[in-house]
């Protein structure tokens, strides 16, 4: 029995597979087993021309190729290369079980590219479960990003079948790349940023409170509720908050590109987060992922550790917003079905928009709300308490008036989330302040006496939920580290308080 590796998805995560093969004397055959989807059966005609038009002949023998575990439904036409060695180097000795193969042949033997290999060889790298592997050599480019595994780039099956007999003496075609953007270093650890910034802060005239608020948000994570008239510029702000979040780790830089790759886009590699922005009459599946058979990714896992936008927030349905409150506190989502069980990170900055009332004008000075107080009221009933207490801070946005001019661009508020981002991570701090645990709360949101005093009051005038004040303490921990302030005075207690929803 000869063997090699491969793997196939289990949710979004690769499971590594073991290819195995033996040529028995009987009837001639070729079967392959071990729960194997239709693209893997019908690799079977492949392999066969694919041997054929490369002068291999096709063995008159019975053929049986086992993908185990027997229990993991595999799919993809990655195992091609696999199978079609395996056949072709059944004579050879050597022990292959330690080599990756990965590859869809072409019926002339041509090993093609297949952009899902990226996130299958990403996770394997993640799981430290692989050293090296064979792959299309069109694909050398962009798997070379990943870190410690060597590549071995083939164009046919003789490549293949050639690297294979001769594997002592060859060598790897893949160097890992560097990332080519700005950096700085913490605790060994290199974090890369973008300063190429698309969309700018200096296109929004006026709204002083919301870009503090926003910048507020950037610097901690902290997810954002933007309310205002139509065209005040809520959409605005929260397109140009990707500019300005916290830089990006390596891990993270590929962490990203697996998504895009998850979502058959091109890898792009660049420190810039993600930005999901799905339309308020997107199904439940859509938003949150799912699938009777397999349970694929949905926006909220695309959103990870970027920015997941909700426009006219009341207008989603009842039940995705109460589904959200589970990904907004655990940051992860878990997909139950009845043939999978799926869990999947799901730490996003939550940014959401709405407008004061049905018709938008209930705080314009300038036109009339056609609005009754009940029609109000139930627009605004379809956000629910708990819902509402996941969001950290709320912004009532200013008219727009003629006087209003830039004040501040989307450079220098991400000088100032990146200083805070060094200060968080040089005390410690190993999340985000949004995302910070109720021991690490006790021992990085320090208040001061006079703050203490004031978040008493607070509790008790405003009757506060224990969640409530666990996020007005991480607030206020990040507009002191925009200070620069070790400890949590008076005044960053009452801008953290300001921006409560009432």
């Amino acid at each position: 029995m000869k063997m090699v590796s491969c793997a196939t998805y289990e949710g979004i995560e690769a499971k590594v597979v073991h290819v195995e093969s033996t040529l028995t004397k009987g009837l001639p055959s070729f079967s392959v087993v071990g729960m194997a989807s239709a693209s893997i059966n019908e690799s079977k005609e492949r392999v066969k021309s694919a041997l054929l038009s490369n002068e291999f002949t096709f063995p008159p023998k019975r053929i049986t190729i086992n993908l185990a575990p027997s229990d993991v439904k595999k799919e993809g036409s990655q195992f091609d290369l696999s199978i079609a060695l395996l056949i072709a180097l059944d004579y050879l000795a050597d022990d292959l079980s330690d080599w990756f193969v990965f590859g869809e042949l072409g019926l002339d033997g041509a090993i093609k590219e297949n952009i899902q290999l990226y996130p299958l060889l990403l996770s394997l790298a993640n799981q430290q479960t692989i050293k090296k592997a064979i792959v299309p050599y069109e694909s050398l480019e962009k798997l070379s990003n990943i870190p410690n595994i060597d590549f071995y780039g083939v164009k046919t099956l003789r490549d293949a079948i050639e690297l294979l007999k001769n594997f002592q003496n060859a060598a790897p075609n893949s160097v890992c790349k560097k990332i080519e953007y700005p950096k700085y270093e913490i605790d060994g650890i290199e974090y890369y940023f973008d300063d190429n910034y698309a969309e700018d802060f200096l296109d929004v005239k006026g709204q002083e409170l919301a870009k503090r608020a926003a910048l507020i948000s950037a610097a901690g994570f902290h997810n954002l509720l933007l309310e205002g008239s139509p065209g005040c510029g809520k959409s605005m702000i929260a397109q140009r908050l990707r500019y300005i979040l916290p830089p990006l780790s390596n891990q993270e830089i590929l962490e990203m590109a697996k998504l895009d790759a998850l979502e058959a886009k091109e890898p792009q590699f660049k420190p810039l987060r993600s930005y999901r922005a799905p339309h308020h009459s997107s199904t439940t599946a859509s938003v949150f992922g799912g699938g009777s058979h397999r349970a694929k990714i949905g926006e909220v896992g695309l959103a990870h550790r970027g920015i997941l936008f909700f426009d006219e927030l009341p207008h989603f349905s009842k039940g995705v917003l109460e589904a959200l409150r589970e990904p907004l506190q655990d940051n992860k989502i878990r997909i139950s079905r009845v043939n999978s069980k799926v869990e999947y990170p799901s730490d996003f900055l939550f940014v959401s928009a709405m407008n004061p009332c049905p018709c938008g004008n209930l705080l314009s000075s300038q036109k009339e709300c056609r609005c009754n107080e009940l029609d109000i009221q139930r627009y605004k009933n379809r956000l629910s308490d708990p819902f509402l207490e996941r969001i950290d801070i709320c912004v009532v946005m200013q008219h727009v008036n003629p006087q209003d001019k830039a004040s501040v661009s989307s450079s220098e508020m991400h000088k100032q989330v990146i200083e805070v981002h060094k200060r968080v991570k040089l005390r410690g701090q190993n999340s985000f302040t949004a995302k910070l645990s109720d021991a690490e709360i006790e021992k990085f949101c320090v208040l001061d006496s006079e703050a203490k005093n004031v978040l008493d009051i607070a509790i008790e005038r405003f009757a506060l939920s224990f969640r409530a004040i666990k996020k007005i303490q991480k607030v206020a921990r990040t507009i002191a580290d925009l200070d620069s302030s070790d400890t949590i005075l008076k005044s960053h207690l009452l801008e953290a308080l300001s921006y409560r929803r009432r």
